[in-house]
């Protein structure tokens, strides 16, 4: 039985991995800063609620909702129309790191350490819109006052696991150093080198320099269940979001 697919939303990707996400699953968008990353994870969702018919949800721990409302209206995504249609709910997770109370319709409690109750509510939440997708931005900041290495990958287990029952498919995001892919080195694919394991997919978004040019890259370093590229794929940021081209369409 072939595998159901859903749209990743990022232009040029679905063509490498069979079609798109594996449906159901957790993906790793890992990189260092500047790379993409929020982008990257919410163009996931704002394509599926505007273009696809499936709502989503955006869980951000690193920035404020109104100002990540704000950068997304560069590429024209208007997510607070989405949201007033509940075809979008976007949680703050920003403010109780901080400890300080939010303004926002969906918000963790400032000190809701409590990793099982912040769950349960995100996932209350997707199922009052009716959602088919989710994005967590990011999982160092969601793990914030874990320490221990098996503690988060109870976390990241459980959140694959909860988000599946529910028939949901997760693009979950976390910080690496920067790096160079080819470079002989040991790579890191997670903040903990742990979410890369417990997730169904990963692509590692980093800076590629050839000569005098640079450029923003996506490697897929693997997708359970399909056979995805492993070359390592340019990625723009255009102001239509996030597109990844052939090599010779920038590296001519």
């Amino acid at each position: 039985m072939a595998i159901e697919r859903i749209k990743t939303g990022v232009y040029g990707l679905d063509e490498l991995i069979q079609g798109g996400y594996p449906k159901g699953r957790t993906v790793l968008i890992s990189g260092a800063c500047g790379t993409g990353k929020s982008i990257f994870a919410m163009q996931f969702i704002y394509r599926g609620a505007a273009e696809y018919g499936e709502p989503g949800v955006f869980v951000t721990f690193d920035e404020m909702p109104e100002k990540l409302r704000q950068d997304m209206l560069n590429f024209g995504w208007n997510t607070k129309d989405l949201e007033e249609r509940k075809k979008i709910a976007i949680i703050d997770g920003t403010s109780a790191r901080a400890g300080a109370p939010s303004d926002e319709e969906h918000a963790i409690l400032p000190g809701q350490a409590d990793v099982d109750r912040i769950l349960i509510d995100i996932v209350s939440v997707a199922r009052s819109i009716g959602a088919k997708r989710i994005a967590i931005d990011s999982i160092p900041a969601l793990a914030f006052h874990l320490k221990d290495p098996d503690d988060i990958r109870k976390v990241i287990l459980k959140l694959s696991y909860i988000i599946s029952r529910a028939g949901m498919t997760a693009v979950m995001t976390t910080e690496i150093p920067e790096q160079s892919l080819g470079s002989g080195n040991n790579m890191s694919f997670s903040k903990f080198d742990v979410e890369e394991y417990v997730s169904d997919g990963v692509i590692m978004l980093s800076f590629l320099g050839i000569g005098s040019q640079a450029t923003r890259t996506a490697y897929i370093r693997k997708m359970r269940g399909t056979k995805h590229a492993i070359d390592i794929h340019p990625l723009e940021i255009t102001d239509k979001g996030i597109v990844i081209r052939k090599i010779d369409e920038v590296f001519k």
